[in-house]
């Protein structure tokens, strides 16, 4: 495992940070299949995505783990921006980098995401076929989570009010220094509305997995761009890479993996559920991350095969 940083092609006023992890018995002078690991809305590199990305190395895989402009060991202003779009061109940066590499063979690269990252892999795949495979776990469309709610129970025109607030924040955010910020999980433990939620609390905010790039809100003037965004526009049509989704039977999200699923051009497209898992329990939970990893490994190597 090695910490890495790197130019962001897509805004070269940019430097990414990243972890990039190679298989036992590495070889710099072999050309190896690689996966690009996005973390979850609010998270950093060295959570969840960094547990996929050193499970997945294991298995012959060069895997690199990022954190998104505007956050965690990236650089970028404002931080915590939370702009949909400029993520979903992250992974295309980080792809961009990783055919630089004489070790990598740019014609064997996938990506998968967890959570928020899924979504952005999942975008980013739609309308980058450098990307040869596609995983998800725990998938979130974040504009349908903060459109829909948790369990898709809300309208999207009830939204509307998020726009405004957001474009408030655009103004308020221009006459000062301070600016206005919002949760993307819950920040106290009593905010939490269900179980769920609970643990998004617990997972960020306690020894738990807490990290100290890790905040846990964005800015409020990310709503902006982040009600109107649809991270699978036009999968129906493009999303025809090789599809694997990973979630849980009892997740809350699960709905969004079950959309993607529906909406995905691909012929070769999968769905895996892992029994009694919640959302978050794939972030962290040994026996459910293990068994995610089962599935996404031999499905990479075959999709990567050579």
């Amino acid at each position: 495992m090695e910490k890495i940083s790197f130019t962001n092609t897509n805004n070269p006023a940019i430097t990414m940070s990243a972890v990039i992890n190679v298989p036992e018995g590495f070889n710099k002078n072999s050309k190896y299949p690689a996966i690009i690991v996005s973390h979850p809305g609010g998270g950093v590199k060295e959570q969840t995505a960094g547990t996929y990305a050193r499970e997945l190395a294991t298995d012959g895989f060069v895997t690199i783990a990022f954190d998104r402009s505007y956050q965690g060991e990236s650089t970028g202003e404002p931080r915590q921006q939370e702009n949909p779009h400029v993520s979903t061109e992250d992974v295309s940066a980080v792809l961009d980098y990783l055919t630089t590499l004489p070790y990598v063979d740019a014609d064997r690269i996938g990506a998968m995401g967890i959570c928020a990252g899924g979504g952005y892999t999942a975008n980013a795949a739609i309308q980058d076929h450098r990307i040869k495979a596609v995983g998800t776990v725990s998938a979130v469309n974040i504009g349908q989570m903060f459109r829909n709610g948790w369990e898709n129970t809300v309208k999207d025109a009830e939204a509307l009010p998020m726009i405004e607030m957001g474009s408030g924040a655009r103004t308020a955010d221009a006459a000062s220094d301070e600016k206005a910020t919002v949760p993307l999980a819950p920040l106290k433990e009593e905010d939490a509305p269900n179980e769920e939620l609970r643990q998004a609390w617990e997972y960020y905010h306690t020894p738990r997995a807490e990290c100290a790039t890790a905040p846990g809100f964005a800015t409020a003037r990310s709503l902006n761009q982040i009600i109107t965004y649809d991270a699978y526009h036009k999968a129906e049509a493009f999303l025809t890479q090789p599809l694997l989704t990973v979630a849980g039977s009892a997740a809350g999200s699960k709905w969004m993996s079950d959309d993607l699923m529906e909406r995905a051009a691909s012929t070769d497209k999968s769905m895996h559920v892992v029994e009694g898992a919640n959302h978050m329990d794939l972030y962290d939970g040994e026996k459910y991350v293990a068994e995610a990893v089962s599935v996404l490994s031999p499905f990479f190597k075959d999709k990567l095969s050579a």
